[in-house]
């Protein structure tokens, strides 16, 4: 008997859920007063970038590998760099997130299960120590 493996993306519905987060995500970040800094850092369209975040998303939680089948590699860190990421952006980014994984992901336990690598992310990405003026 073999068992079938369930991935995090199957799990929390698939792509319509990543979809629903992704723009979630972007929505919370344009529209927050307390995100008004890491929306400072982003380009004044976010549809680029909501994209992106759906795509890698989607391979990142066991999907498709939407992202590296278009773009390669995501050297995450490095695509970043022009992008001044401190202490605040990152908590920034981290309660937009927050929001918007509670909002479109309807299990607590894969919210639980999500946050720690999603949390070892941001602050991997974080690449100023002090925030800038």
């Amino acid at each position: 008997m073999t068992e079938e493996v369930i991935t995090l993306y199957q799990a929390i519905g698939g792509g319509l859920t990543v979809r629903a987060l992704a723009q979630r995500f972007y929505e919370l970040m344009d529209t927050l007063p307390e995100a008004r800094r890491v929306r400072a850092v982003h380009p004044p369209s976010l549809k680029g970038s909501e994209e992106k975040f759906y795509e890698y998303l989607t391979g990142y939680l066991g999907g498709p590998p939407l992202y590296t089948d278009k773009r390669g590699h995501p050297r995450l860190r490095s695509r970043h760099f022009v992008a001044a990421i401190g202490p605040v952006e990152r908590d920034e980014w981290l309660l937009c997130f927050r929001r918007a994984m509670d909002e479109t992901i309807v299990n607590e336990k894969l919210r639980e299960i999500i946050w720690p690598p999603i949390e070892r992310l941001a602050f991997h990405m974080q690449n100023r120590e002090q925030d800038q003026p």
